[in-house]
């Protein structure tokens, strides 16, 4: 009668931990799902055509022909690229910047380099204004603090979900946007919304988008600056075909209203198409994002700017799966498209060596004709 009861209490005691078991999965697999509906409920794009606030008042109303100006493009990295930071989606290690201090020495570093080459517009990407991965410090305020004489315009192209991946240290929720700056007071501003994939991998790609910025100039015309940065395709040919399509379309609109058009930013596209072949010895498989720019769908009236005054001697970008350093493969995808109305006598890229940013910014000097 003993024995009985002895093999009964193991059986009641066996089942019981497989009720504890089934019952973690259970509460686990609860959390699993009600995080992806967190995911899709919170996802959503942000609308087209939404107008823009112009902030601050710039030191002059008006842009003027034969006038020269200098325009910068630089992708920032929201501040967590120092030379030896990697980054987790590029097969990296790190999802957030070192520390706050570092993020503020890196923005701090961005504005003194603006602040060297006394730009007149600069169009910046990837700048954050409160996300975890930058320890929520706000770098638009910075920047805009940094040139109270500029007028600017802040289009939101990145604001997440909490993400929780990588599981050492989730990327968190991410706010950031492309920040342009101008000497002349910018007259109004409008978000494009960019077409993106309707995929899962929608929920980690950004709210991709441009901005078009207007700004009188003294002939009655317009200037109009376009600042953007397109997906990383890959071999996804529909996708860009669509992107680009749009953003020149709007584009030859503006040409043929007889304004001038500087679009600039960061294509995420091998800007020269041979870029990553002079750059570096040889290009693996896993470099293939950074696609050939396809010439052939920029407008008539357009050209890409790559006169470079230094010649293909400084890449714009590197990629973050190692340190900054001779192995790295680096590549331009940076720099700027212009209507044929406006004269470039400068362009380069500036050798910064990947100090405070995964990107080298390029800049371009340029007349109204």
């Amino acid at each position: 009668m003993n024995g009985e009861m002895k093999v009964m209490r193991k059986k009641k005691k066996g089942k019981k931990w497989w009720k504890i078991l089934l019952g973690v999965i259970a509460g686990l697999l609860a959390i699993v799902l009600i995080y992806v509906a967190y995911v899709f409920i919170s996802y959503n794009r942000i609308e087209d055509n939404q107008t823009l606030d112009v902030s601050g008042q710039a030191k002059t109303a008006a842009v003027s022909t034969g006038t020269e100006y200098t325009a910068m493009t630089y992708n920032i990295g929201f501040g967590a690229y120092t030379p030896d930071f990697t980054f987790f989606m590029d097969g990296g290690t790190q999802s957030w910047a070192k520390s706050k201090e570092s993020v503020i020495d890196c923005i701090d570093g961005d504005i003194d380099l603006l602040k060297k080459h006394k730009v007149d517009f600069a169009l910046i990407q990837e700048v954050d204004f409160d996300s975890t991965r930058s320890y929520h410090v706000d770098q638009a305020q910075m920047l805009r603090d940094a040139f109270p004489q500029m007028a600017s315009t802040q289009a939101v192209n990145y604001h997440s979900a909490f993400l929780f991946y990588p599981i050492f240290q989730p990327h968190g929720a991410s706010n950031s946007c492309l920040l342009t700056l101008s000497d002349a007071q910018i007259t109004s501003s409008l978000r494009r919304s960019l077409p993106i994939s309707e995929g899962l991998s929608k929920l980690l790609d950004l709210d991709r988008c441009y901005s078009v910025n207007r700004i009188d100039v003294e002939n009655g015309k317009e200037l109009v600056i376009i600042n953007t940065h397109l997906s990383a395709y890959g071999t996804n040919g529909d996708l860009q075909h669509q992107q680009l399509s749009k953003m020149f379309g709007d584009m030859q609109a503006e040409y043929e209203k007889g304004n001038y058009v500087i679009c600039g930013g960061d294509f995420n596209h091998d800007f020269l198409g041979n870029s990553k072949e002079i750059f570096n010895d040889e290009v693996p498989e896993q470099y293939s994002w950074a696609a050939e720019f396809p010439d052939e769908l920029i407008p008539e009236h357009f050209s890409k700017v790559t006169d470079y005054a230094s010649g293909v001697t400084v890449p714009s970008c590197r990629n973050c799966d190692k340190p900054a350093g001779p192995d790295c493969f680096t590549v331009t995808v940076d720099g700027f498209i212009v209507s044929d109305n406006v004269e470039t006598t400068f362009v380069d890229v500036v050798d910064n060596q990947f100090l405070y940013s995964d990107h080298n910014p390029v800049e371009m000097k340029f007349k109204l004709k």
